[in-house]
């Protein structure tokens, strides 16, 4: 999370590339003209149901520019929006359950692009949860198992995370950026600055731009159209029928329990990307389920 700003940012605006439209008008004169037909300024958005202070105008010029910046990323800005059909389902579900607000499923869009990417500092999964932090909200992490890469198990801790942060804050604005700040940081931010907004905030670039990538995101998934994104239902990932199958045996051979249910390794793999290597001692015969294809 807080430990590997940089690589989040270039990693979003790389491998996620901030959506925006790009039309390309050519003029029948003899001269061709391009013209960029960019996005609409909103006039109001809000947050979790906080309301963003878009009179303020370093407000509503940053937002601009997370809506105006990476322009020509449309392949890597179509592959997010065709994730989102598989796994948005999933982490609704469970930031409802434990409630969470619904627009915090962007924040798993910017750490990582709904995609198990690891950090060069080590933060992985699509809530970027370093190792020990991790580990502090229940998740395993060894060399055989990693439960960062579990999307129900990672979501439900990252959602213990974004409580404990409200809590804290009694804001879920700030637990956005303390997600990626780390609570401490804002804290501390926020008593020297003697304020109570993140929108007053003098931030670091990472933690500053944070939220209104969040904003941008939000805005172009709920209205893609607008964007320029036209993306049939049918052209969307859909998310593969599965059950889930209990093991406990010690060891675990993973190629020959993926085997035995009529799947590949990679299958399994695909499937459980939070298992590691091809056995697992599993000394105290834990009980794992295992999502396995089903016909």
């Amino acid at each position: 999370m807080h430990a590997m700003n940089t690589f989040k940012l270039c990693y979003f605006f790389i491998a996620f590339g901030l959506f925006s439209q790009c039309t390309t008008v050519n003029s029948t004169s003899s001269t061709l003209t391009n013209t960029q037909i960019i996005p609409t300024q909103p006039q109001s958005i809000s947050f979790a149901g906080e309301a963003v202070p878009l009179d303020k105008h370093y407000v509503l010029e940053r937002l601009d520019r997370e809506l105006l910046v990476n322009n020509f990323w449309h392949s890597n800005s179509i592959l997010v929006l065709k994730r989102a059909a598989k796994y948005f389902p999933i982490i609704e579900r469970i930031l409802q359950e434990n409630g969470i607000p619904d627009d915090f499923k962007y924040l798993a869009v910017i750490e990582s692009g709904l995609t198990h990417v690891t950090s060069p500092a080590g933060a992985e999964g699509f809530w970027q949860f370093m190792p020990q932090t991790a580990r502090d909200y229940g998740l395993e992490v060894n060399g055989g198992i990693d439960e960062r890469l579990h999307l129900i198990k990672s979501t439900e801790s990252a959602a213990a995370y974004l409580t404990d942060a409200y809590a804290v804050f009694g804001n879920w604005t700030l637990a956005a950026a303390a997600y990626n700040a780390g609570v401490q940081r804002i804290k501390i931010s926020l008593e020297k600055q003697q304020t109570n907004s993140y929108y007053d905030l003098f931030l670091n670039e990472e933690t500053s731009r944070y939220m209104y990538r969040m904003l941008a995101t939000k805005l172009i998934f709920e209205s893609p159209e607008s964007y320029g994104f036209l993306i049939p239902k049918a052209q969307t990932y859909p998310f593969p029928k599965t059950k889930l199958v209990k093991v406990s045996t010690s060891p675990i051979d993973w190629v020959a329990f993926a085997q035995s249910q009529d799947m590949s390794y990679a299958d399994l793999r695909e499937m459980n990307p939070w298992i590691k290597g091809y056995q697992l001692s599993n000394r105290n015969n834990t009980e794992y389920e295992i999502r396995v294809l089903v016909d």
